[in-house]
């Protein structure tokens, strides 16, 4: 009898999760092109029906390289749904079940930040209400109360009306405006 087949070799799958950090270093280090390249490379080759976790962390990453509000907003909702796909019953998230769902407030956070930036009030505050949802997902550590805290950060700017186009999840500018 035949095995069932596997998403990917253990090998395979591993060698894709270090081309996303080698693109992901290349992004943190300053050369944004080049790692926007990477992901782009890393999207085309990746399977959307069989390797989702990566595509959800590419164009998760992919956003931060955006020039555009619009186009980072792109990449964050195909990140959302490369998430949900893989919150779906027919597929089988193995080890990836607790990253993705750590992930989603952030996720939702860096949508409002998006739709903030493009000034879309709503829809931006629609979006912090699904990260705050997904909120108890999210460990008792750096990570979960960095997340918080840039919740926090953009609904007041919402509350204040300063969430406009051109501003982030930590003010004008950006910065630190997508959190992973």
């Amino acid at each position: 009898m035949a095995e069932p087949q596997q998403d990917a070799p253990q090998g395979a799958e591993d060698a894709t999760m270090v081309r996303i950090g080698q693109a992901i270093m290349l992004h943190r280090g300053g050369d944004r092109e080049e790692a926007r390249n990477r992901f782009a490379a890393l999207w085309a080759e990746t399977d959307p029906g069989v390797d989702l976790f990566h595509r959800c962390t590419i164009a998760h990453y992919m956003a931060d390289t955006q020039d555009e509000p619009a186009d980072e907003l792109v990449w964050d909702l195909r990140a959302l749904a490369a998430a949900d796909a893989l919150e779906g019953d027919e597929v089988s998230w193995g080890e990836h079940q607790l990253a993705v769902r750590s992930l989603y407030p952030s996720l939702h956070l860096n949508i409002a930040a998006g739709h903030a930036k493009l000034g879309d009030q709503s829809a931006a505050r629609s979006a912090l209400e699904r990260a705050r949802d997904k909120l108890d997902a999210l460990p008792a550590d750096a990570y979960g109360e960095g997340i918080r805290a840039a919740i926090e950060r953009l609904e007041k700017r919402l509350a204040d009306g300063a969430g406009s186009p051109g501003t982030t999840a930590d003010g004008p500018g950006g910065g630190g405006d997508h959190l992973p």
